[in-house]
């Protein structure tokens, strides 16, 4: 393995400064074989995932027994302690894993350091995966892997502060104009309307309603200063010094769903994974979840996600392309849907996702419009500059933070 390989991996799992990692000199070798490797006989594939708890281990370890007695091949499968940091180290070794979680935020960086294996087109209805999805895990025209799921943003109102705001169901946010309306009349001295997580994954999302993205559709200019963002984000400073949104850090709380939890917000914009923690934190608060109001450019919210990647490195990745095939069947990820409470990639499986679980029909109709995070090489530091601009919201100058995330962005790219 090239010095520069192992320099970027280096630099993923020990998160080195933007000027020491960012920026070109590294060799850039993608290209994937023209046929996947295929071990002769039964192989022992090894699968490095980061769990969320105990049912998501159990979900995919039955998952991958399944496949492994159907096909006569074994599956290892590894919960991570540190996952960056355990598939920088295998990339850097030559032995990672053959099939793992690759996050939509790191994917690029692997994607150009010739670390994954593009496999995407060996599966069979591979457009049935969304579109936004099949984008996110897309580097220089090439589609890589597989979405394993994802989550998307909706609107969380608490109906007892609803009602005593004296509003209804026909009240519930259509348009930005709306939901300031609504978030006026829910704001008391003790709750404000609207509370927000800190930084761009969720005021991000006002950016995609009104048509405007941080990067350039290729991925190749930084639009951060455009009207699609600015004015996106001039709408949520109004609404953040009029008081009737706010952040969790000025509410005292970690993030927009404790704050929801607590009371400190009658409405908050999380993704479905809320419901674990209402479940388990605030049982006794009542929700309803919404699609996140129209913007002056249509729907939009915003998708997380990962990937089930394969290492270039493996010897086995014919076999590995058939376990990620039969872990993305409609069937299997229904069962990881109600094992651990994922979203289904697939567009097919989205009918039967509502049916088992219509409380969530809102989370899920953001696949059809949904934008998925900026995945491009050397942005980690760009990104957590800007958020950390972001912090104190009200006070920004946001013609400045915005500009400078396009220098800054313009340098990571190369511009």
């Amino acid at each position: 393995m090239s010095r520069q390989v192992r320099t970027l991996a280096i630099c993923l799992a020990g998160g080195i400064a933007l000027s020491a990692c960012g920026g070109g000199g590294f060799k850039d070798d993608n290209a994937s074989p023209s046929a996947p490797a295929s071990a002769s006989g039964p192989v022992a594939l090894q699968m490095l995932i980061a769990s969320s708890g105990d049912a998501e281990t159990a979900a995919v370890k039955a998952a991958t027994d399944a496949w492994a007695k159907k096909t006569g091949n074994t599956v290892t499968v590894t919960v991570a302690s540190d996952m960056n940091q355990q598939l920088a180290q295998g990339f850097a070794s030559g032995k990672p894993a053959d099939v793992f979680y690759m996050d939509a935020g790191r994917f690029a960086d692997y994607a150009k350091q010739g670390s994954l294996y593009a496999y995407a087109d060996q599966l069979k209805d591979n457009g049935d995966f969304y579109e936004s999805l099949r984008k996110t895990f897309t580097y220089e025209g090439k589609q890589y892997c597989a979405p394993k799921d994802f989550s998307a943003l909706a609107l969380i109102i608490n109906t007892d502060a609803w009602s005593k705001a004296g509003l209804g169901d026909g009240d519930i946010p259509k348009t930005w104009d709306d939901l300031a309306t609504v978030a006026k009349k829910l704001t008391t001295d003790k709750q404000a309307g609207l509370v927000l997580g800190t930084g761009i994954d969720r005021a991000g999302a006002f950016v995609v309603q009104n048509g405007g993205w941080w990067l350039s559709e290729d991925g190749t200019s930084a639009t951060a200063a455009q009207p699609g963002v600015s004015e996106a984000m001039a709408y949520v400073q109004k609404n953040n010094k009029e008081g009737i949104f706010k952040f969790n850090n000025q509410v005292s709380a970690g993030w927009g769903g404790e704050a929801f939890g607590k009371g400190l917000g009658a409405m908050t914009i999380e993704g479905n994974w809320i419901k674990g923690a209402m479940k388990n934190d605030f049982p006794n608060v009542k929700y309803v979840v919404a699609e996140l109001p129209e913007g002056p450019k249509g729907k939009g919210t915003l998708m997380f996600t990962q990937c089930w990647g394969i290492a270039a490195d493996s010897k086995a990745q014919a076999q590995a392309v058939d376990l990620v095939s039969s872990l993305t069947s409609v069937d299997q990820q229904i069962a990881f849907a109600d094992a651990f409470g994922v979203m289904p990639s697939r567009q097919a499986a989205a009918d039967g996702y509502k049916t088992k679980f219509p409380q969530d029909a809102a989370f899920i109709a953001g696949g059809a419009y949904g934008h998925g995070p900026i995945n491009v090489p050397g942005m980690e530091q760009v990104i957590s500059d800007l958020n950390s601009k972001l912090e104190n919201f009200a006070g920004a100058n946001l013609a400045d933070v915005l500009k400078g995330f396009d220098t800054n962005a313009g340098s990571a790219l190369g511009k």
